[in-house]
């Protein structure tokens, strides 16, 4: 299991300059990616850090100018329809970038995320990191890639109680992006999922 770290609050290179990077925050359906996020977003604001954060127009389970965690935490986010909107939207006096659901943009998400950090924000991007199917998510296995720092979250798996990295799928739609919560999908142990049931 891939432990979480802590970012430092800023990253001086030799040349006294402030450096950008990334976090990735990853795991299965309910393993807390979101409420990490928040969390470290909330930190940042205590920090007088600027934030501006971005979650995708596909997710509108709770609210539509927040990011909101299962357990209902949220903070105020713009909705984007791509990567490239938030590339657009970030003002150069901000610090921080936060991206939930990370795979709903797609690899043109990593360019975006690495363009920030080259330009010395600090990006925290959380998302699946795998599909339905158990497959990885291209968006986020790259970005797992590119990150200094990476966390991966499990869940306890609804049937028997093990760590679970997987999302089952409880609807009978094939889409590979469904959005949905507790009404379509339970997080479950790589023995008791069922790919593509």
């Amino acid at each position: 299991m891939i432990q979480p770290q802590s970012a430092p609050a800023v990253m001086t290179g030799t040349l006294g300059r402030t450096s950008g990077w990334i976090e990735i925050i990853v795991g299965s359906m309910f393993s807390g990616k979101t409420q990490e996020l928040i969390r470290r977003l909330n930190l940042a604001t205590s920090a007088n850090q600027k934030i501006q954060v971005f979650s995708s127009v596909l997710d509108k389970r709770y609210l539509e100018n927040h990011i909101v965690s299962h357990d209902k935490h949220r903070i105020p986010s713009k909705p984007a329809a791509t990567a490239a909107h938030i590339l657009a939207a970030v003002t150069p006096d901000t610090a921080v970038v936060g991206i939930d659901e990370a795979q709903f943009f797609g690899p043109r998400i990593v360019s975006v995320c690495e363009a920030l950090a080259d330009k010395g924000k600090r990006v925290i991007a959380a998302g699946l990191d795998q599909d339905f199917r158990g497959r990885p998510f291209p968006a986020t296995a790259l970005l797992m890639g590119v990150a200094e720092f990476v966390t991966k979250n499990l869940a306890i798996c609804a049937l028997c109680g093990s760590p679970a990295n997987r999302s089952q799928r409880l609807s009978v739609s094939k889409r590979i992006i469904d959005v949905g919560s507790a009404d379509k999908y339970e997080a479950r142990c790589r023995l008791c999922f069922r790919p593509g049931a």
